[in-house]
This record gives structure tokens, sequence and C-alpha cells, in this order.
């Protein structure tokens, strides 16, 4: 008898056809025919269609302008369709523990195996697509691009690019074991001063990173910094987005309080991850600016609600209890003003049972409408703004949209109803990724 093969979801299954390279099987194209048409980007169609051919989406609209379907074509009739859902902001990382300094404790081939599993979880949930801010995104893209492991296409950021004793340091090693393991290839990358930061930028460049993500405010999980407190000065920003754009790359500005958002703002950061500490000057220079808010809620939720069950760090539990409220009011003010978001959870833990683990990304969604959007506009920011959060590297993807990827979700029920479908896995009824449905039986 063959062996069944285990995707570390809990349950035996055949292997998912993902497993083969898209460019391994021959073209089909696959017709799916929807009572409604949620295309990413504008008002959803009634009775819509959605014609696949390869990896690349041939058709989308009202079905009477659907072309004819070619013999050996694949039909399905769903109640809804929808572009596959991006995560714009999660970290592959492969930690258990809710205390970011396991990182610096556990060996990277345990990390890397973690995270496969995570890789897997996240597409079968129904995100087909993934920015990583800081983790081993770079390699797992690399891994699923040539077919060797099944899971969503990855934009990877590296290391996070931090000032010493800023919110990359992990302030409770002595700085020479910090300096070994980004050596070593960990995810850490202190730089200061304008070389270093030219420097950290380029490594990052050189493994491979489709954006660059930079500390420029204090954070949570960070021991000795203050999330309100700028890291970086002016110049270093400045010399960071200069070279990330010189290689076609936008830059991730991490910021919870205003004096590092303006910063970012200023230097030409093209996103705004978390923004806790947003008033209406800073949202007038988002928008100015054609900033991208990825406001993260999710995460605070978690921390905040089960954070002292799960062993969080007394110092980072009583950060974010601080910022909790604040954070709700500013995405409350940028979605007022109308500031571009972009879905993203601050997902970093693996496996069931751990503080924030993947495969629980649509929450998300729920936590955007909760705070005033639309689940149209929830959508939107978790599909077609989601893109623009890799500036000149965005795919076309993110809609429903002749020449776009052909990565589709079919949907049991409609979300527009109740956002909270898209959090339950068991209402999703086909994930395609680039063209290829995943056997979600696996799950």
């Amino acid at each position: 008898m063959a062996k069944r093969l285990v995707l570390g979801l809990g349950r035996e299954a055949e292997p998912p056809r993902i497993l083969i390279h898209p460019e391994a099987l021959p073209s089909i194209m696959e017709r799916i025919e929807a009572d409604l048409l949620i295309p990413g980007r504008g008002e959803p169609i009634r009775n819509g269609c959605v014609v696949l051919d390869g990896s690349t989406i041939a058709f989308a609209g009202p079905i009477e302008g659907a072309p004819k379907a070619p013999a050996g074509t694949r039909a399905h009739r769903v109640p809804v369709v929808m572009p596959g859902l991006w995560d714009c902001h999660g970290h592959f990382m492969g930690i258990r523990a809710t205390n970011v300094e396991d990182i610096a404790k556990t060996s990277l081939p345990v990390l890397t195996a973690r995270s496969v599993a995570d890789a897997i979880r996240a597409l079968v949930a129904g995100f087909t697509s993934v920015r990583d801010l800081v983790g081993l995104g770079v390699h797992l893209a690399r891994v699923v691009d040539e077919g060797t492991i099944p899971g969503p296409h990855i934009y990877g950021g590296g290391a996070m690019l931090s000032p010493t004793a800023g919110h990359g340091d992990l302030h409770m090693f002595p700085t020479s074991y910090i300096h070994a393991l980004a050596a070593a290839g960990y995810f850490f990358q202190l730089c200061d001063g304008i070389s270093e930061c030219l420097r950290g930028v380029r490594n990052q460049l050189r493994l491979g990173a489709r954006v660059i993500k930079v500390c420029a405010s204090g954070g949570v999980m960070s021991e000795m910094d203050h999330p309100v407190h700028q890291q970086f000065s002016d110049d270093e920003l400045h010399a960071i987005v200069g070279e990330a754009a010189r290689a076609e790359r936008i830059v991730a500005a991490h910021c919870h309080g205003k004096p590092g958002i303006m910063a970012a703002l200023r230097a030409g950061c093209g996103t705004i991850e978390h923004g806790s500490y947003l008033d209406e000057e800073a949202v007038d220079l988002m928008i100015q600016r054609k900033a991208i808010l990825v406001p993260t809620r999710y995460i605070l939720e978690r921390l905040i609600a089960l954070g002292p069950k799960m062993n969080i760090p007394d110092y980072a539990f009583r950060k974010v209890v601080a910022i909790g409220d604040q954070h709700k009011r500013s995405l409350q003010l940028a979605i007022r003003k109308g500031v571009r978001i972009a879905l993203g959870t601050d997902i970093w833990s693996t496996g069931e049972g751990t503080i924030a683990p993947w495969g629980q990304n649509a929450q998300e969604l729920v936590h955007l409408v909760d705070a005033g959007m639309t689940p149209l506009q929830a959508i939107e920011a978790a599909t077609a703004n989601a893109p623009m959060t890799l500036g000149p590297q965005a795919p076309k993807s993110g809609q429903l949209k002749a020449g776009y990827d052909a990565d589709v979700l079919a949907v049991r029920k409609d979300p527009l109803g109740d956002i909270a479908v898209l959090a339950s896995p068991e209402n999703l009824i086909t994930v395609w990724k680039s063209g290829q449905a995943i056997d979600r039986s696996t799950r």
C-alpha cells in the first residue's frame, strides 16, 4: 500500500496536486460560474463567470459575456467566486513560544521545518499570497516556486533592519551573539550609521528579498525599547529607502509611535506597519505620500486576550495593553479618512494552540470590519490593495481580471453578508493557486 502524506495539519491525506510544479502539468481550462463574483476591486457581479487558462485568468465578468468553453474545459458552479487572499504582514519564523527570544535558542533546520507546515496552513486557509516581513520567506519562496513543497506565493523580506538596541535586537543576548546569528542566516540585521544601513539592504537583496523591512519605531515584543520612540535617524532611513529604490524595492516600516511614522513617510517608506499612534497630521501625510497602512489588528487582540495564559513576557504584555485601544482608534481614523489599507496579521507562531498560528489569517478581516470597514472594503484590503505593498515588485494579482494570476477562491456562503464566512476554512469549496486546484481534503 502506498504511504500517505501527513501535511502537518493533524490529518493524513494523499499528496495534494500542488506538489507537482504547475509548468509540468498540461494546461486545462477551468470555467467557474458563480451566483456572485467579487472581483477584488469594483462592484460585485451577479451571475458571474471566471475562466482560468493555465496560470492566468482569461475572462472574468458577467456570464453572458464569457467565451464559449472549448472541449476539455472543467466546469464548476459555486455560490461565490473571489480572488485568493493576501496576508501582507506575516512571519515564517517557526517558533512556538510566546517569546521571540526562542528564535535564538532554536536551530534553523527546526524553524524551517515548522515553517513549511505553516506555508501549507496559509494556502489551505485561502491565502494564496504572503508578504513575509522577517523570517524564512525568501528561502521558502524558492522551494515553493520550484514545486518542492506546497505553499502560497511568498514575497520575502529576509531580515529586519534594526539599529542596535532597537526592535530587531534581542536585548537579552550579547550583541556579539546577535551578529553571529545574522551571519549564520537568522533573520536579524543590526545596522548603525549610513554605511551599515546600505550594507543591510544589500545583504537582503543578496538573499532575494522582494521588500525591505525596517524598524522605524520601537516595538512590543522587544525588551528595552519603547513603541513610541523613533528608531533610525532621518539620514539612515533616507539611505535605506534610496538603496532599496535603486533595486526597485519598496520599504516597509514597522511603526507604532508618531515620530517613527512621520520619519518613515518623509523618507519615502511605502508602507506603514501597525500605525498605532496615527493622528490627523500623520494620516494626511500618508494620503499625500500614497503610503499604505497594514494595521495588523489580529496580533494585538491575540496578545491582549491570551498573552498571560501563554507566558508572554511581562514587559511585552505591559506594552501591548498600553497601545491596544490607541491602535484601534488609529485604525478607525485611517478608515474614516480614506487611507489605503492592506490586510496583514503579524502572525508569527507555528502550530495550533500557539499565540498567533498560521491558518487564522482571515480573522483580520473580522477586525477590519469591526473597525469600520464594509465587508467589501475589507476584501479589497485583502485582495486588490495587497500587491501594491510590493511597489515595483507587485505581481498582477488580487483581482479577478483578464491577464491576472489565476489565484481564486470558491466560497459556500456570501462573505458580504458576514465577513466571518472567510475565517472558517470549511466555507472554502476550492482554492486555486496559479490555476491549480488545491486538494483541500488534506485539512
